[in-house]
């Protein structure tokens, strides 16, 4: 075949203002046909006739991995029919199939050359009966795969996840600096945490964008606090005296929960007005237009807080009062046991709380007319989710046992993350930009 000519054609067979002057639209190996309203697409509908298609609502790609051409849905708010039959992720294609868009929607059927045709199955003698994987002689890419699958090892392979554990790895035997070897671990832990929380939301947001946030939080973070605490602590909380439950809960809640829920949100309220007063034009791009940005953003800002709360503060006290008492080695490998689980515990902890008020925050800008009722709701909520907790790791483990304290600290942890992944998929379901967000395996 040809380099020159295409591997195949997708012609359009039924839709609104079909006429028979519509020309086939060609497919080549080295290019993905992206089919949608939006004008970005290769194949732009209509977005006035075809509105039961999304914006960009399926793809039709040659994987150099498998050869053969696929159709994979966009996570489509109507779903993709191949053959009247409902597609689910991705389906290899054959000659003739007929991709719909939609129930009812416009229908596409797939022309491939020859060599792309799966054959028809014939009756032959059994002396005739060949044996391809067995006869055929292997290639120079099935003894060196790597040769032959080019961007869908970065793209399906995770390979740039398991090239940064494979660093990770390499910088933590050789660390012999404690601290050095904390940052690095711990790091590598939250990273971790985002990651998952990243996939549930499954949108794509800019690297430098969450980076910023991350880190914006992380140096700014105890100078806010110090700078805003008598306010909060004397101001706010200062009435609540005595060492029972409820005034425990309510200093931890309008004191500790209000203040540090307020320093992990600025980034996104930094980011809405930057990109709506500054740079409109970029605001389409990387700016908070619904619940999945204030998440995404919000569980960012709460990474950088974990990392220096745990880094900066709760490990060295740890590990310069065990060593008082023990000595250094005790201290360090206390040190190491609270770095652990604190980091990955911030899933159902910092997270928890700052994607849940960024989810508050989006929503705000999808119903401007009830913005403050949706603001002072989820700003409370996840200060007193956050308060919660707090109480319940100092109330319960000292007042009643510590049995029954990690008891109720782990049911808070579940119950704060179960809040979160109910705003992720409530987000996922909101979401103006649906059609076009990643799949992942929670549908929204």
């Amino acid at each position: 075949m040809s380099g020159t000519e295409p591997q195949g054609f997708l012609k359009l067979i039924r839709g609104l203002g079909r006429t028979q002057s519509n020309p086939p639209y060609p497919l080549w190996e080295t290019e993905e046909m992206i089919v949608g309203r939006d004008p970005s697409c290769q194949i732009a509908l209509d977005a006035h006739q075809y509105t039961i298609v999304s914006r960009k609502h399926a793809v039709i790609r040659y994987s150099q991995i498998d050869n053969h051409w696929e159709v994979c849905d966009l996570g489509s708010a109507n779903g993709t029919y191949v053959n009247q039959s409902l597609l689910r992720g991705c389906h290899c294609l054959k000659n003739g199939d007929r991709i719909m868009l939609g129930l009812k929607g416009p229908v596409f059927e797939v022309e491939l050359r020859s060599r792309n045709i799966t054959p028809t199955p014939t009756l032959v003698s059994n002396s005739s009966v060949s044996q391809p994987a067995a006869t055929q002689s292997v290639t120079l890419t099935q003894l060196f795969p790597i040769f032959s699958t080019g961007q869908e090892l970065a793209r399906k392979a995770y390979l740039i996840p398991a090239s940064l554990t494979a660093l990770v790895a390499v910088l933590l035997f050789f660390l012999r600096i404690p601290e050095l070897f904390n940052l690095v671990l711990g790091a590598y832990l939250a990273a971790i945490a985002y990651t998952y929380i990243y996939q549930l939301c499954g949108k794509h947001k800019p690297w430098w964008l969450l980076l910023g946030s991350a880190l914006w939080t992380l140096l700014l973070a105890i100078p806010l606090v110090q700078l805003l605490a008598p306010f909060f602590y004397q101001g706010l909380a200062g009435w609540a005296t005595g060492d029972q439950f409820l005034p425990t809960l309510a200093r931890q809640t309008l004191g500790t929960g209000l203040l540090e829920e307020l320093i992990k949100a600025l980034p996104i309220f930094l980011v809405l007005f930057w990109g709506k007063f500054r740079f409109v034009s970029t605001h389409q791009t990387w700016g908070v237009r619904e619940p999945l940005d204030g998440i995404l953003i919000g569980t960012a800002s709460a990474v950088g807080f974990t990392l220096i709360e745990t880094l900066g503060l709760y490990v060295p006290s740890q590990i310069q009062s065990i060593a008082a008492i023990s000595g250094g080695d005790m201290g360090q490998l206390a040190g190491l046991q609270l770095l652990i689980p604190r980091i990955l515990g911030s899933v159902s902890g910092h997270l928890a709380y700052s994607g849940y008020l960024g989810y508050f925050i989006g929503l705000s800008i999808l119903k401007p007319k009830q913005r403050w009722q949706i603001l002072a709701i989820g700003y409370g909520s996840a200060a007193l989710l956050h308060g919660l907790w707090n109480t319940t790791g100092t109330f319960v483990a000292s007042q009643v046992s510590l049995f029954a304290g990690l008891i109720c600290l782990a049911a808070i942890g579940v119950l704060s993350y179960a809040f979160l992944a109910a705003a992720i998929l409530k987000a996922r379901a909101l979401s103006p930009t649906r059609s076009q967000n990643f799949a992942t395996r929670i549908k929204g």
